[in-house]
């Protein structure tokens, strides 16, 4: 059944009140008999906030026969938890059929999982722990406001959520910038895990959001149909201001009299005789037999969405030459590619690229793109953990953005929220300036040096280190026109303009970069370098000093490091020697990635690996370099030991 609500009455008719209570029914029904047929699941929220899902799908733009409809409004389901009520709703609006979603939840490969993904048709967002939904749809909604289109974004949360951080950033950053075309709804049941939220952890929610400039709507009964439906119509229907939140009073377990306000169904489902009970007070068939019957049958995976990346048309413009002999931070590099990027691809008809910082736009050499395309330049103030999973929901209606802050703020401090991206294929572009030793004088517990090892545990994005100037303003360019998630990583310091053995720039006007390809900086036959980012201008030297000293050594510039460029190291392998040298821990990078490639092929050869042993210290980047054996004397050095 498709149920579509006219808001402009102000009021449900009586035959919309009925149908909405049938499609009530028969959602409670599938709630319940799918959790008890997983031995699993979350009956209790799901029923607790089941009346507002159906009103809400009955009020928003959406066709299900066109789930990928570019005028639909989004529902992000930031309590993935209650996937049973979310799912019997989007069965009750034609998305797939109930049979479907009974014979699948929580079944391995099936497409109905535990927690909502967007495998499920009508699904927008993977959800992940609580308290990260308001972001990614502050983010949805941002996208809609930079690219001035009217999509409305609706956000689920529980109350219990409320108690994290995170969601106190998004509330700030989505009053700052006045999204209006923003509804949060908290399904204020009083009650999680551990006990009543006033237990757990006593909170205002109205003056949460109020004290930071959000129009509040409390509802005392966020079951009453009429009440929710002209709160969630009035919200919608609004055309500037600030976002808004509708706090409902609701009842965990709603319509099942023993369920009623019982916290251990928050996570507990019926056995048989309770599941019997509850479908006699629904006045419906018990199933259970059927369909336990059903799932004994091989998973059907026919309603399984793929993910289609939103179209784009992303030109990466004309690449900067810096000249051999000139002396420039990557970083610089890479923000003179944004404002490029942004001349580019940006106009007053429509923006595609934007640009996150987090307080840092001087640092992390924004000023250009701010300056070009202010409406797409975003402060998100010191909010590393929105800003991030910001960017996802930004990147999910066609924007590609570009979140850059320091290493450690960018990586290690916000490992979930990339993670989450990760998962949604959310094609944001983390560019991170200061990370590893080169930091210098601000000190280890800024000197990131775990990008790659963090990076290498998702599935789904790159990492990419430049070698100078130049070959950051063509990964710059490459990450901006292809899909997918993408870290790039670069130090602080001024570097050299790395060049051929004639003199010229190595990556010069012809240089195409491409992703899982090395560069062979220097051929030779008695050892390898193998080496990234900011320690190649310190193997660059070492290797005219182990020329000096009559030694052949090629050097193999790995700015790809996932993909990595498995024929490259196998390739090198034939010099008998390989080294290789990082500005990482020595456990976690490149050096690790290596020695598995060549275990992998059977290669035994001489096999060494120099990268940072143990925490920084506060100096000089070339003093830090030093201490670890990562400078030019001291890669010489170890090359000369290796040759014997």
């Amino acid at each position: 059944m498709t149920l579509q609500l006219t808001m402009q009455s102000g009021e449900l008719s009586s035959e919309e009140l009925n149908t909405l209570q049938e499609m009530r029914t028969r959602c409670a029904k599938n709630i319940l008999l799918s959790t008890s047929l997983a031995g699993s699941g979350h009956p209790g929220g799901s029923l607790s906030s089941l009346d507002m899902l159906l009103v809400t799908y009955g009020c928003i733009r959406h066709d299900s026969s066109n789930p990928q409809m570019k005028e639909r409004d989004r529902v992000i389901m930031s309590i993935g938890h209650v996937s049973p009520g979310v799912y019997s709703t989007l069965a009750e609006y034609g998305y797939f059929q109930e049979d479907d979603f009974l014979k699948g939840f929580r079944r391995t490969g099936s497409g109905f999982p535990g927690h909502v993904e967007r495998i499920v048709p009508g699904v927008e967002w993977d959800t992940g722990n609580l308290g990260q939904g308001l972001s990614t749809a502050v983010g949805i909604a941002m996208g809609f406001k930079v690219k001035k289109e009217d999509n409305r974004v609706v956000c689920f949360m529980g109350d219990g959520e409320q108690q994290k951080g995170q969601i106190v950033e998004a509330i700030r950053f989505a009053n700052k910038y006045e999204l209006h075309n923003l509804i949060a709804v908290v399904d204020r049941n009083h009650l999680q895990i551990c006990g009543t939220t006033e237990e757990v952890m006593p909170q205002s929610i109205r003056t949460l959001y109020d004290s930071n400039g959000w129009d509040v709507v409390y509802l005392e009964d966020g079951h009453d149909y009429n009440a929710y439906f002209k709160a969630f119509s009035t919200a919608y229907a609004k055309t500037g201001g600030k976002p808004t939140v509708i706090v409902a009073n609701t009842t965990m377990g709603k319509g099942i009299s023993f369920m009623e306000g019982v916290g251990k169904y928050h996570g507990s489902t019926l056995g048989a005789d309770a599941l019997a009970d509850a479908m006699k007070e629904l006045g419906v068939e018990n199933e259970f037999d059927k369909y336990a019957a059903l799932r004994e049958q091989p998973v059907e995976t026919n309603t399984i969405q793929k993910f289609v990346p939103p179209a784009l048309d992303v030109k990466g413009g004309d690449p900067i030459l810096y000249e051999a002999g000139s002396m420039i931070d990557n970083r610089s590099a890479y923000g003179n590619a944004l404002e490029s990027l942004g001349q580019t691809n940006n106009s007053d008809a429509g923006m595609l690229i934007a640009g996150i910082s987090c307080d840092l736009e001087g640092s992390v050499k924004m000023g250009g793109f701010h300056k070009h395309s202010p409406s797409a330049y975003i402060e998100a103030g010191i909010q590393e953990h929105h800003a991030a999973t910001m960017a996802g929901g930004m990147a999910s209606v066609g924007l590609v953005p570009f979140f850059s802050t320091f290493g450690a703020f960018a990586v290690s401090e916000v490992y979930n929220q990339n993670r989450l991206n990760d998962f949604n294929h959310a094609s944001v572009k983390v560019v991170a300036t200061h990370v590893g030793l080169d930091v210098g004088e601000d000190g280890p517990t800024h000197q990131c040096i775990d990008y790659l090892g963090l990076f290498r545990n998702y599935f789904r994005s790159s990492v990419f280190m430049p070698a100078d100037p130049n070959q950051t303003d063509r990964i710059i360019r490459y990450i901006a026109t292809e899909p997918g998630n993408v870290f790039v990583g670069m130090g602080r310091s001024k570097t050299s303009v790395i060049t051929k053995e004639d003199g010229t720039e190595f990556f010069d006007k012809d240089y195409v970069f491409q992703a899982g390809k090395a560069d062979w900086l220097r051929e030779g036959t008695d050892a390898c370098v193998i080496c990234y980012g900011a320690v190649v201008p310190a193997v660059m030297e070492a290797h005219t000093l182990l020329g000096e000293a009559g030694h052949s050594v090629a050097v193999l510039n790995m700015a790809s490091l996932s993909p990595i460029d498995r024929d490259a190291v196998l390739k090198a392998a034939d010099c008998g020697r390989i080294l290789t040298v990082e500005d990482h821990h020595i456990e976690t990078g490149l050096g690790s990635m290596v020695g598995t490639i060549l275990a992998e092929a059977g290669m035994s050869i001489n096999f060494q690996r120099a990268g940072v042993k143990h925490y920084g210290g506060s100096g000089k980047p070339a003093e830090l370099y030093a201490s670890q054996g990562l400078d030019a004397a001291s890669i010489a050095d170890s090359v000369k030991q290796m040759i014997g």
